[in-house]
């Protein structure tokens, strides 16, 4: 989703641009947003390398996901086995740079808004251990790039996106099965986060959160969401998880990062009404 708002951006600031795919009818989608396709699997890693060779890039922006069926077993297999050979094929013609997405609900528990430099979840068991581990190995691969930028984006709404006005989690609120909890989550608009992946161009090796400016607790964002759709007012159940602490983005505002959106407020009500 944030590659159809980034390519126009990183055309307009007049680089040229190959847009990768692994289904070959979206070709012709790249080519209108002023791309040159290229056709390749992640997992496929002689293909990867073969087209890495082939476009010999200066900079990876690795925006690679897998989440249109919910399939996070396949995400979190793109995340360790896709980046291994994105990152391989990238080294093995010389790139110097690579900007990768990643997520900032990772961090291990704590009290206040996660930053940067805090540890993330490495005991956590079970599903969200698993997908702790994977994130794990995608930042370790990609600091082994000479320039490895890691952006560790929040929740994504907007155009395209599950938190959009026909998306899943407004079938879900619908329904009433999102539940108001004392859980923070943090949110960024998916145009804000293809900006941010701009601006990693030029920024120094490491991760930042791109997040808004205001952690939310649940028992805030979900009934405002339900009453900018016209759902029913959400169930209450008290409780978090210590995990669900939001992040911080002061890193990426001292680097520049100027979200549209910086309270996910504005952003929802410009989104859902």
């Amino acid at each position: 989703m944030i590659g159809r708002l980034l390519l126009p951006l990183l055309t307009e600031a007049g680089h040229d641009v190959a847009g990768t795919t692994r289904n070959p009818t979206k070709a012709r989608e790249i080519e209108a947003l002023g791309g040159r396709p290229v056709v390749a699997d992640a997992f496929d890693r002689s293909a990867l390398f073969a087209a890495l060779r082939n476009e010999h890039p200066d900079v990876v922006i690795h925006q690679l996901t897998d989440l249109s069926a919910r399939d996070f077993t396949g995400n979190s297999r793109l995340r360790i086995e896709g980046t291994r050979n994105l990152v391989d094929a990238a080294r093995a013609v010389g790139v110097q740079r690579m900007v990768a997405q990643s997520i900032s609900w990772m961090y291990a528990p704590g009290q206040n808004p996660a930053h940067e430099d805090e540890l993330l979840d490495l005991e956590a068991p079970d599903v969200r251990g698993r997908a702790v581990a994977a994130v794990q190995s995608l930042e370790q691969a990609v600091a082994e790039m000479p320039i490895g930028v890691v952006l560790r984006y929040g929740l994504f709404y907007g155009p395209g996106t599950w938190y959009s006005r026909n998306g899943l989690t407004s079938e879900q609120i619908q329904r009433g099965e999102v539940e108001a909890t004392d859980g923070i989550t943090s949110f960024v608009h998916v145009a804000d986060a293809a900006q941010a992946a701009l601006q990693a161009l030029d920024w120094p090796a490491g991760p930042v959160n791109i997040v808004d400016d205001v952690p939310a607790k649940r028992t805030e964002w979900v009934p405002e969401y339900a009453r900018l759709i016209g759902a029913p007012a959400p169930p209450i159940k008290p409780g978090v998880a210590a995990w669900e602490r939001g992040a911080t983005n002061v890193k990426a505002r001292r680097l520049g990062w100027r979200p549209r959106y910086a309270n996910w407020r504005e952003g929802f009500r410009a989104e859902l009404t």
